[in-house]
């Protein structure tokens, strides 16, 4: 992991690292890394756009609590995407609803697959 990873302010960790709550928190941390090892945005690009997502969700309220900061990390992810001409809001917002229909067609303990037209909507 980047030694930078753990110097983000208000991220959940213990002596051994970043701690999740749930995988799909885990799977943002994971895959935010590895669009910035690909070179996708700086690390500073990232901390900045992380920082703007929480600032709006306090703004709209958001008690700080710790609860809701992957939430904030998925909403700069996004962000970030779409500002880089990386993703639309259209493409995310499709493949949200493409895990969240694999999910609830998927047995207890399996794992989770996208069809393969799902699996397109990450291409387009």
């Amino acid at each position: 992991m980047p030694h930078a990873a753990c110097d983000l302010p208000g991220l959940p960790q213990d002596d051994a690292g970043p701690v999740f709550s749930a995988p799909w928190q885990a799977q943002a941390f994971a895959m935010t890394l590895a669009m910035h090892e690909r070179g996708l945005f700086s690390w500073g690009e990232w901390a900045q756009a992380l920082s703007q997502a929480i600032a709006r969700a306090q703004g709209q309220g958001d008690p700080d609590l710790g609860d809701t900061y992957y939430h904030h990390w998925l909403d700069a992810l996004e962000t970030l995407l779409q500002a880089k001409g990386l993703a639309s809001a259209a493409t995310l917002h499709a493949l949200e609803h493409a895990w969240e229909d694999a999910a609830e067609r998927t047995p207890h303990g399996q794992t989770i697959q996208l069809l393969p037209q799902e699996r397109a909507l990450a291409r387009s």
